[in-house]
């Protein structure tokens, strides 16, 4: 079915879970680290990826920002509810801003294609680490799941995601005998969402924009911007998008999101890339995604830890991995002179460490090497 330029089936299905290994384990953490309502980060999620899909019309990710999501997640002692919030505003006013100023255009046309394109190949070897890293911790279930999804790659009337899924759920029901039983007891209870803003102290404000919202600002530009409009364009021409349209984005989505409970958000070009490798061509599946978050979010918000189980940590592991591949597999450095290959090359060895190091070091190098003050040739 086709509504709206968007389209509804199986394999829009099968998409809209390309994501999920970046989006549960950072979720599972504000919950049960945090203590943050389910609901409301639930519904900040839901809402952006319905209104995405319908905006956008293409399989843009929506994902937790993870430079903060880490901090919080590590630091619970001292990073509150209002910190997180504090954050989300910081973060959304700083977007407006530099959109406003046409400041992250500049920043933008300062960034060489190399670096770009580094971002994106340091990004899908990121991918792939942290896939294989949840993958050990159960290798057999990981190995079935990694196979099964080689053998149904490109197999339209079977989606390999959706196996995957069974796979994955099967599996959590077999190794976890108190699952099936916690399931069972489980029961719609519908709750509307409360605009409760958080208490907010002096350390929330300084922990929120200092520790948490500045730290993210490179690997946002980098990543949820720059190589965001760079990968979205090169797979949907059609449909092209700006970093000054992504500012906004960013700004507005996570202003939007802070009074209901939500937390920081951002775009991801290797979230997009899990999405198309696992069947997304449109916003269809950002739709699916949104509405699926909103069901759980309003009649299943106390349940979400039993329903999470559900996705065992190899299996989002197996998913992280091909999202990797995909968005690692698509940077193409032939037309690159060998002093931007070194460039692309050094941006992309840094990214998995720091991103944000990543960027200013490929930034420093491709401008040093332009002005020869060093060679790389």
């Amino acid at each position: 079915m086709n509504l709206a330029g968007n389209r509804f089936d199986r394999s829009e299905l099968a998409g809209a879970f390309g994501d999920l290994g970046t989006l549960i384990p950072f979720v599972v953490g504000y919950i049960t680290i945090n203590r943050l309502d389910p609901q409301g980060v639930l519904l900040g999620f839901g809402l952006l990826a319905l209104a995405t899909g319908l905006y956008f019309r293409t399989p843009m990710s929506v994902q937790p920002m993870k430079a903060i999501a880490t901090a919080a997640i590590t630091h619970p002692d001292i990073v509150t509810h209002g910190a997180i919030f504090v954050a989300a505003v910081a973060t959304g006013v700083l977007w407006l801003f530099l959109g406003a100023t046409r400041a992250v255009s500049w920043l933008a046309a300062l960034t060489s294609r190399p670096v770009v394109r580094g971002i994106v190949l340091g990004l899908g070897l990121s991918f792939i680490f942290e896939g294989v890293r949840l993958m050990q911790t159960g290798p057999a279930l990981a190995l079935g799941g990694a196979v099964l999804t080689f053998l149904l790659l490109g197999q339209p009337r079977v989606p390999a995601m959706l196996v995957l899924l069974g796979y994955g759920a099967a599996g959590a029901l077999a190794f976890d005998p108190t699952l099936s039983q916690d399931l069972r007891v489980l029961a719609p209870q519908f709750r509307l969402p409360s605009l409760v803003l958080p208490t907010i102290t002096s350390p929330d404000l300084l922990n929120g924009v200092a520790l948490l919202a500045l730290p993210q600002m490179a690997l946002t530009l980098g990543n949820a911007v720059i190589a965001t409009a760079e990968e979205h364009n090169a797979l949907f021409p059609k449909r092209p998008i700006t970093v000054r349209l992504l500012a906004f984005d960013h700004g507005l989505m996570n202003l939007l999101a802070a009074p209901l409970g939500g937390v920081p958000m951002c775009r991801g070009a290797g979230g997009m890339a899990g999405h198309v490798r696992f069947g997304a061509r449109t916003g269809g599946a950002l739709v699916i995604l949104g509405l699926l978050l909103l069901i759980v979010a309003f009649l299943f918000a106390d349940s979400v830890a039993t329903l999470f189980r559900l996705f065992p940590m190899p299996v989002l592991g197996v998913i992280l991995l091909f999202g990797g591949i995909e968005l690692a597999a698509g940077v193409d450095g032939e037309a690159f002179s060998r002093t931007d290959r070194t460039v692309m090359v050094v941006t992309a060895g840094l990214a998995p460490w720091n991103m944000g190091v990543a960027y200013a070091a490929g930034l420093l190098l491709h401008h040093a090497a332009r002005r020869r003050i060093i060679r790389l040739e």
